[in-house]
């Protein structure tokens, strides 16, 4: 008589719950720089390139962009024709490794 194969057992072991994706909420930022060519937004949340986001003109000075970031604590500073600039509008700020300030934004 030959053995008989046996078949395999289904395992038990339940299969990984799909991977959540965080909610992301709109962030506003905006910067005032009457001569400005070029206004970017540089910070924690994209690498600190300085030209990875750059903001839209509205006029008369103004620069503005809307980004969506998870839940957290960013820091950030805009990029002015080549110049690293604080937000004077930041309310909560933090010194960096360079002897200037970072400005930071918290999502919730």
């Amino acid at each position: 008589m030959k053995p008989r194969a046996s078949k395999p057992k289904k395992s038990k072991v339940p299969a990984p719950a799909p991977a959540e994706v965080p909610v992301q909420r709109p962030v506003h930022f905006e910067f005032h720089a009457d001569d400005a060519a070029a206004v970017c937004l540089a910070g924690s949340f994209n690498g600190w390139h300085p030209s990875a986001t750059p903001m839209v003109p509205m006029g008369y000075g103004r620069w503005a962009k809307e980004i969506l970031l998870p839940p957290g604590v960013y820091e950030y500073l805009f990029v002015v024709d080549g110049r690293w600039l604080s937000d004077p509008g930041a309310a909560v700020t933090t010194p960096n490794p360079f002897g200037g300030i970072n400005c930071c934004v918290k999502v919730d």
